[in-house]
């Protein structure tokens, strides 16, 4: 019995019946030790790897209740040609002992890891992908890493001239082998066998090389990939001609039959077919870049009371910082001094400037329109909601569809089998079909090598999840993974939170009745002294109505009731029914003109001056302008949509009708949403459950799809798989229509794929395709793959 010993980082606990319960249940286990530390949070585990995995142990504390620490590394990857090298370098890295999950992204060259620092270290990780072949190193900076793409798309252009450059005259020869005469000189040079070995070595062996590297780190590694295809395929070709050539040496009336130009144009096309792939993946990755040319490149700074142009690198959190009309916001913040409109539609969507004044929050990389800000800096770099939603983006890009799964698993084993039915054809001609015809048998062969690689199947899926997720991002959808772009398709049920989603989450004054003029600048300086939401929208009604202010000598809250005020010498009351009853006030004729109030779902409050009714007003948190038509998108779409409230009834009710929502879950305790969504699922709907507060956390987790409104709470966006910036809620069915339109893109790509594979095969090996005509078709799928993805850019929503 060999034992192990680990140390694990555990957390959760609060106290030491957490430490001992996990040592108490872990020790009950056959050949497991387990010492936890309270204080370190850290357990010592002895265990046998041949009875229990750590993995299993891991499970069991999380089962528990408590966690297990781990980190994340974002790597970047290079050296991947296909489907098959992500798949290997995945699996590899899945079975290291410490790794929790490995996600490798072919088309954006990234790895994600995750994994128990206590165990294994990132070199580790970095070892062991430099052993499978590859090259990684920890993520760098967008610059670096831009300007290490431009060098390697020059690189492969002046590599790819030079191939052009060597396989034309090879190319030309093609003519001197066709069964009438093309009429087109034909120099002796071009014909001479050591000429095109000359001209062909260069492409083989220089141009070609990483083709052999690969695929011997591939076969070392004992897997297969496109390099291995592409490899075997034309080393045939080239020294099956090496040989040939070698036999005028002794006899120099032989014709040689030569297939230098297979394999010199065949690597040339595949070069091709990947230079133009790179410049096509790079637009994948457009979304990104438009949303880092939104950050304000510098800002002013007041130090010492002196003005400073600073990089936006060098802000701090406490800086206060100065904006002048036209300029943009450099980071996120409160205004200290000074009116503006802010620009806010390249974050929220919201085309209607925003009014900002002393106290309000303003985002980085918005835009401000004409007045001079002072602003105290509060959240700088990652920590910017602009830096949040590109990470949001970049982490979406970087994830697998669970489709994708299935296109690696093909991926993985499609190459060996490959080479067995190249093998096979080979046998089949040269010792049945065309005894004897070892050129024939090859070129059979090389074209089933060359026609079968995998590469448009390997790229199928995440060019098109790349450019979803950032077409979604240009509209304000984050996805937060690619599993959540492909889950949003299946949606027919989306449960919607009423305060702060369907409504504005703000009360508003929706009517207003003066029995008696000239005393409605009394009842709004009363309230102005209250903190009661409804107060505060009669408060904000009297701004927007330029309501002169009058001085308040005394104030009275009356809970449940309302307030009692002096202002200007006269009694002032602002309350319900009961306030007015108690205080002997006469409303009773009024009755019918409140219930029609409060039968639309609004509160109504009655207003009184010396003992004298002056005015009624209604309040109530108003829908928002996009809530009717985002609904009737949906029902469009054959999706039920519900609404949850913690709201009466009749509030609820009136609220429905008005968006034209037919089934109201109401007076529902924030602990029952879950509850909510479970029993929808019990009826087998795929829900989407739609918040913007702490207490919807719950809810959206348990959704098969939580979409988060992005003005709401933080813990309601971390707790969602999708998150609506802005809070506009024609975003939902955009973002389910966005899903179906991608996962039907990702179809077509994998269909395409699969029938370039599938046909060109037999194609081949009936001897029906030249090898030549193989690599353009392999290099041309690859192209198209990509360029189909790129569609979805194009694509209304």
């Amino acid at each position: 019995m060999s034992q192990k010993k680990v140390n694990l980082g555990i957390t959760g606990m609060t106290c030491s019946a957490c430490a001992t319960r996990i040592e108490k249940v872990l020790n009950k286990i056959e050949h497991v030790n387990v010492n936890v530390n309270l204080a370190m949070e850290k357990a010592s585990v002895t265990f046998d790897p041949e009875t229990i995995s750590l993995q299993e142990i891991e499970q069991r504390i999380e089962k528990l209740g408590y966690g297990v620490a781990k980190e994340k590394v974002d790597l970047d990857i290079s050296g991947m040609t296909c489907a098959a090298c992500s798949t290997r370098i995945e699996k590899s890295l899945n079975r290291m002992e410490g790794i929790s999950s490995a996600t490798v992204n072919l088309t954006g060259e990234t790895g994600s890891i995750e994994y128990n620092p206590s165990i294994v270290s990132v070199d580790d990780v970095l070892n062991k992908i430099q052993k499978l072949g590859y090259h990684a190193s920890t993520q760098q900076d967008r610059e670096t890493k831009k300007t290490k793409k431009e060098e390697e798309i020059t690189a492969k252009k002046r590599k790819l001239v030079l191939s052009i450059v060597l396989s034309l005259p090879l190319l030309y020869t093609m003519l001197a082998h066709m069964p009438w005469d093309v009429g087109l000189p034909m120099p002796s040079l071009f014909m001479n066998p050591w000429f095109q070995l000359l001209l062909a070595s260069v492409v083989q062996f220089y141009i070609g090389g990483p083709f052999y590297v690969g695929a011997y780190r591939a076969l070392r590694n004992k897997s297969a990939n496109m390099d291995v295809l592409v490899a075997v395929g034309t080393s045939a070709a080239f020294f099956y001609s090496v040989f040939e050539t070698i036999k005028t040496i002794s006899n120099p009336e032989y014709m040689p039959q030569l297939y230098f130009e297979t394999s010199a144009v065949l690597i040339t096309l595949i070069l091709v077919g990947k230079y133009f792939e790179t410049l096509a993946k790079g637009r994948t990755t457009e979304a990104i870049s438009k949303l880092l040319n939104l950050q304000a490149k510098e800002a002013t700074v007041i130090r010492a009371g002196q003005e400073e142009k600073i990089s936006i690198d060098e802000v701090k959190v406490g800086d206060t910082l100065l904006i002048k009309p036209g300029e943009k916001i450099p980071v996120d913040g409160t205004v200290l001094s000074g009116n503006s409109s802010i620009d806010e539609s390249m974050i929220t969507g919201e085309a209607i400037p925003v009014e900002k004044a002393e106290g309000d929050f303003v985002i980085g990389a918005t835009l401000n329109k004409n007045g001079t800000l002072r602003m105290k800096a509060e959240k700088v770099g990652r920590e910017t909601a602009l830096a949040g939603i590109i990470k949001i983006v970049e982490d979406a890009q970087g994830s697998k569809a669970p489709i994708q799964r299935m296109a690696d698993y093909i991926s993985g084993i499609f190459v060996p089998i490959v080479v067995g039915i190249a093998l096979l054809a080979f046998i089949a001609w040269y010792f049945l079909v065309d005894p004897g015809n070892l050129p024939q048998a090859l070129e059979v062969s090389i074209a089933i090598l060359v026609i079968a690689c995998p590469c448009a199947l390997g790229l199928a899926t995440p060019t098109s999840i790349m450019v979803g997720t950032g077409k979604g991002a240009e509209q304000g959808i984050l996805f937060k993974g690619g599993e959540y772009l492909e889950g949003a398709q299946r949606i027919d049920a989306v449960l919607l939170d009423k305060t702060g989603t369907v409504t504005k989450g703000k009360p508003e004054v929706t009517d207003l009745t003066e029995l008696k003029d000239g005393f409605l600048p009394h009842v709004i300086s009363a309230e102005k002294s209250s903190e009661h939401p409804l107060a505060e929208a009669i408060v904000e009604y009297g701004k927007k109505q330029n309501i002169p202010s009058i001085e308040t000598e005394s104030f009275h809250a009356i809970p449940g009731h309302g307030i009692e005020a002096v202002v200007n010498g006269k009694t002032v009351l602002v309350g319900t029914r009961k306030l007015m009853k108690e205080k002997a006030v006469e409303y009773q004729e009024h009755e019918s003109l409140l219930e029609a109030y409060e039968n639309e779902g609004k509160t109504a409050m009655l207003g009184s001056v010396d003992g004298e009714l002056i005015l009624i007003v209604a309040v109530a948190d108003t829908v928002k302008e996009t809530s009717k038509n985002a609904i009737n998108s949906l029902t469009d779409q054959g999706i039920d949509v519900y609404m949850i409230t913690g709201d009466n009834k009749r509030t609820a009710l009136a609220i429905a009708h008005e968006v034209g929502i037919k089934e109201v879950f109401a007076e529902v305790l924030p602990e029952d949403k879950a509850r909510i969504v479970k029993e929808l699922q019990d009826k087998g709907k795929t829900v989407a459950m739609v918040g913007d507060g702490i207490n919807d956390a719950p809810a959206l987790a348990t959704a098969n799809i939580g979409m988060a409104i992005g003005t709401g709470t933080d813990v309601a966006i971390e707790a969602a798989d999708v998150t609506l910036v802005g809070g506009n809620l024609n975003h939902i069915p955009k973002a389910i229509e966005l899903s179906r339109k991608t996962m039907r893109n990702i179809r077509q790509n994998l269909f395409w794929a699969l029938f370039y594979n599938t046909a060109g095969i037999p194609i081949a090996a009936f001897g029906l395709l030249e090898p030549w005509v193989a690599g353009a078709a392999m290099a041309f799928s690859s192209v198209s793959v990509v360029t189909n993805a790129l569609r979805l850019k194009r694509i209304n929503l």
